[in-house]
This record gives structure tokens, sequence and C-alpha cells, in this order.
């Protein structure tokens, strides 16, 4: 018994190591295929700065290098992430019911489209206005803008990717409300922590003013509260589902009973 379950671990230990091989292999390869991406993508970014009359300047050797070592790493880990995603799904199937199978496989290209919907959120409404809020001030107080581009950028990354990931909330959310480890009641009622966790992560995200902390924290709150909602009605679906297999086990014993 005890050999069998240690061919049983260390042939998922395995199948792990291979699954996070290809990962890796696939990330390499589209870390190579962003290379051409890198360009039009960094004068895409600068279009704003220009409009608004701020140039970018390296202040170090190889500010400009690493700008775009970083973004073609940026953009593999984009672009491979249904890859990776699916290969944790992989690794999992075999512990999931048929439904859960097909329920989690749809998570893929929803959080995948979820991150781009929180990049693009964060880049097209938020950046712009804390752009415009950061260059008025300036004129303002009479001081003059000399931006590093690997700051500008790490900036821009800062505020970005965050709200990426936390657009993942609500399936995030329904994931866990199907596995029964959360419930829209313990969402409502833990609603004053979570709206606190999510203030603090838009401090960190934020500059440090008033108006952009809430520019941040209130798009989050919003996104708590669909979270809720979508727990509630994943909540009514797993209950339905539980009653019917209820329903089904109380009919195989009286057919059982009957013969």
């Amino acid at each position: 018994m005890a050999i069998d379950q240690e061919q049983s671990v260390t042939s998922h230990l395995d199948e792990l190591r291979k699954r996070i091989v290809w990962s890796l292999i696939i990330v390499v390869v589209m870390f190579i295929a962003a290379f051409p991406l890198v360009r039009p993508l960094v004068r895409f970014l600068q279009a704003d700065l220009k409009e608004l009359g701020i140039g970018l300047n390296a202040f170090n050797v190889v500010d400009p290098l690493m700008l775009y070592l970083n973004l073609a790493f940026i953009i593999a880990i984009v672009l491979a992430s249904p890859f990776w995603m699916y290969q944790l799904w992989a690794f999992i199937r075999p512990g999931l019911h048929d439904q859960e199978q097909k329920a989690t496989l749809t998570y893929i290209p929803v959080t995948f489209f979820l991150f781009l919907a929180g990049v693009s959120f964060s880049y097209f409404w938020l950046l712009p206005f804390l752009l415009e809020v950061s260059t008025e001030l300036g004129q303002e107080l009479g001081i003059e803008q000399v931006i590093g581009v690997e700051n500008y950028f790490s900036f821009l990354i800062r505020l970005t990717i965050p709200f990426g990931l936390l657009f993942q909330l609500p399936v995030v959310t329904m994931f866990l409300t199907r596995l029964g480890l959360v419930t829209p009641f313990f969402m409502r009622k833990n609603r004053k922590y979570a709206y606190f966790a999510l203030f603090v992560i838009a401090a960190l995200i934020s500059p440090p003013d008033i108006t952009s902390h809430l520019m941040i924290s209130v798009p989050l709150f919003v996104l708590y509260e669909i979270s809720i909602l979508i727990s509630a009605r994943t909540y009514k679906k797993v209950l339905i589902l539980e009653q019917e297999a209820e329903l089904e086990r109380q009919a195989d014993m009286m057919r059982e009973l009957n013969k």
C-alpha cells in the first residue's frame, strides 16, 4: 500500500515537472517572438506623453536595453498565460468530476480576457487622468518634469499589472464558491475588511494624493460588489446541483430496495 502511494506521488511530481518545463519553454519561445513587438509598443505608450509635451530620458546606459528586455518578458508572460493555465488545469483535471472539468476549463479564456480588461481599464482611464493631474500640478508649482524611461515604465507596470490581476476577483470568487470555500454571506459579512484591504492596495498603486487614491479605490469596491453578486448566483447553482445529486442518490437507494 505504501509502495503504491509512493509511486502515485512520484508520478504526480513527474507530471508536474513536465508541465512546468513545457510552460517555461513556451515562455522562452514567446519571449523571442515578442522582440518585434517591443518597438511599436514603446511608440504607442509614448504617444500620450508626447501629447502632453513630456519626453522620456535615459539616466543610465543600460536603461533602453533593460526596457526592451522587460517589455519583451511581460509580453511573453501575457501571451503564454493561456497555455500555462491550461497546463495547470490539465494537472488537476484527474481530481475533478466531468462537470467540474468543463466549468474550470471555461475559466481559462475568461481569466485571460479579464486580465486584458483590467490592464486596458487602468491604461485608458486611470493613466491619462493621473498624467494630466500630475502635469497640471507641476506647471502650477513651476516644476519642469524630466521623466526617466525606467521610472515611467516602472510606474506604468505598477499601475496596469495589478489591475489586470485584481480584475480576476470575480473568477476567483466563482471558483472558490464552487468549491464551497466562499459564500456570498461570508463576503457580505466581511465587506468592511475587504474594503480596507482594497483601500490599502489602492494606496500602494496610486500616487500619494487623495483624488488619485479614490480614482483607484472606487473601481475596486465596485469590483468587489460584482464579485458578491457572482458568488450569490454561483451559490444558488451549487445548491441546485447538490439537491439534484441528493435526489438522484435517494432514487438509486429506492431502486436498490425495490430489487
